[in-house]
């Protein structure tokens, strides 16, 4: 049986900007993208921590180093500059391979500065 679970996460991202005239899509600095094993094109599950609301869209790479966390078009009028996100990707694995597979979790700080990171891309790097 193939069941769908957590792959990547940016927990507690903050929005830089918000483009409401922007094509669509949501730009996330390639460094913070490669971190959590996010893929240009993906798709992306969205939570706003600040409003609660939910949303899918898809992930654009953008400059790296640069923390940018870029709500674009459509996405634009569900957040706001400062507010905190939870980026989340998923995968389609077997059930077998699911109960060994350990998602690429990072941890941001106010500025999208990792503060904590863990995975299988990478292994934790702070914390208890």
């Amino acid at each position: 049986m193939w069941i769908q679970i957590l792959k990547g996460k940016l927990h507690l991202a903050s929005v830089t900007d918000a483009c409401v005239d922007y094509e669509g899509s949501m730009t996330i600095s390639e460094d913070l993208m490669e971190l959590a094993g996010i893929v240009s094109h993906e798709e992306l599950r969205v939570g706003n921590i600040a409003n609660g609301k939910r949303f899918e869209t898809y992930v654009i790479p953008g400059e790296r180093d640069l923390g940018q966390v870029f709500l674009n078009g459509a996405t634009g009028h569900l957040g706001k500059p400062g507010d905190r996100l939870t980026l989340m990707t998923f995968a389609n694995v077997l059930n077998e391979v699911a109960r060994q597979s350990i998602p690429n979790v990072v941890i941001l700080g106010k500025n999208n500065e990792v503060l904590d990171r863990r995975g299988p891309l990478t292994t934790r790097t702070t914390g208890t």
